[in-house]
């Protein structure tokens, strides 16, 4: 992986993790609708993602092209304290590859982080694959989690759609951030 502040030019294959830019809003939308069941939002979302929430937000481009993406946002009322990670997208062939915990180490080592100590985000029951990915960042961060319903499917959704359970990790810790080693992605 090369990181964005390096001074050459990635080689070919390799995933740069940088802050999202307003062109790239059309490329976020694309990515998220080839990963179903993904919620699919407007290109609008997409670009409020890409400019409004950039400083919370990371992509992973590979030979020009978005290969990953995370969203986020630092929590009203939290006092910059709690950040939510609103929705990740992996092109399937990078999945399993911990591109989507880099993503979002990527964000919390930011300067706008600097006083996170909790990360919430919200899981259908049936998301097996997002449980994975924030059960396995709490434990590389040394963090426990908690869970939560935050949206009911019946009071909330009208059945209409599952549940969201609301995981919660932390506290975690700037200098633990600093020190986390995460692999490469091929």
């Amino acid at each position: 992986m090369t990181s964005r502040a390096g001074a050459t030019a990635p080689a070919r294959g390799d995933v740069v993790v940088r802050r999202p830019r307003r062109t790239d809003g059309l490329a976020v939308k694309a990515l998220i609708d080839r990963c179903p069941p993904l919620d699919a939002n407007s290109l609008y979302c997409n670009l409020l993602q890409c400019t409004h929430f950039a400083e919370t937000s990371a992509v992973a481009e590979r030979d020009g092209e978005i290969a990953g993406f995370v969203s986020g946002y630092l929590v009203p009322g939290s006092a910059a304290r709690t950040i939510f990670i609103w929705q990740i997208a992996v092109a399937r062939e990078l999945r399993g590859k911990k591109l989507a915990t880099q993503l979002i180490l990527d964000i919390l080592k930011r300067r706008c982080c600097a006083d996170v100590r909790w990360i919430e985000s919200t899981i259908s029951p049936d998301n097996d694959a997002s449980w994975r990915l924030f059960e396995g960042l709490a434990r590389d961060l040394g963090v426990r989690t908690w869970r939560e319903v935050m949206f009911d499917r019946h009071r909330d959704f009208a059945g209409e759609h599952d549940s969201e359970i609301k995981i919660n990790i932390g506290p975690i810790s700037q200098a633990v951030l600093r020190l986390t080693e995460t692999s490469e992605v091929a």
